[in-house]
């Protein structure tokens, strides 16, 4: 059973509706079943229940979305940075901490990679250029994993992976190491050491693409913890 967090907005149709929805890209629930996991939607909550709700799990995926809020890593914000989702970095920024407390394994994708990094004391790039080319299309860039890293034994080849981000790691959060590079210098993954348990974090959106290593490799995991 592999939890996903969701979107949490305040207008959405379908049919004849428009209410506050929970939503989630139907890429990640997909990607979560060709990895052979089942794929529980996490709306946000209460971050007082998160622990309660990471311990019904295998593992965890934070998916991509809104910035996250500077105050988060004690930055003021960029002419850039997206409005805060303050809702939603409560509950994941608890989710992570549950996760990594229970030491079930967690994947971050995109925006969860860079909450990750910031639970973990880091701070993130507010804007760069290049990673986001076209508003509202993902776009495709080369991704070169670190050997000897978590990821590199997953994924041991350089790739070309669907990306659309405009933020990005700055300092690495307490204990985390990069394992993949863009050919811009840009960290594209990060992990925590295999003694911590499976920590995995991705700038790039796996659920875009037809590779499923990374999130098989989650599901993996989490059969066997």
């Amino acid at each position: 059973m592999i939890g996903v967090s969701t979107y949490l907005e305040a207008g959405a149709r379908w049919g004849v509706w428009e209410l506050e929805a929970a939503l989630l890209p139907v890429g990640y629930p997909r990607l979560v079943q060709r990895a052979g996991g089942l794929a529980a939607m996490l709306p946000p909550d209460d971050p007082a229940y998160a622990a309660a709700a990471v311990a019904r799990l295998d593992g965890l995926v934070i998916a991509g979305g809104p910035d996250v809020e500077p105050v988060r890593y004690g930055a003021e914000p960029h002419p850039r940075t997206g409005p805060p989702a303050r809702e939603r970095d409560a509950w994941e920024l608890a989710l992570i901490d549950a996760a990594l407390t229970a030491r079930v394994p967690l994947l971050g994708i995109c925006r969860g990679m860079q909450l990750l990094n910031v639970a973990l004391g880091g701070t993130l790039v507010q804007h760069l250029d290049g990673h986001a080319e076209v508003v509202g299309v993902f776009g495709n860039h080369a991704v070169k994993p670190v050997p000897g890293s978590l990821y590199a034994g997953v994924v041991p080849e350089e790739t070309s992976v669907p990306s659309y981000h405009h933020q990005a790691v700055d300092r690495l959060g307490e204990g985390l190491m990069p394992s993949a590079y863009a050919e811009d210098g840009t960290v594209e993954a990060l992990e925590l050491p295999s003694g911590e348990g499976w920590v995995l974090g991705v700038q790039w959106h796996p659920e875009m693409g037809e590779d499923v290593r990374v999130m098989r490799a989650l599901v993996e995991a989490a059969m066997v913890t």
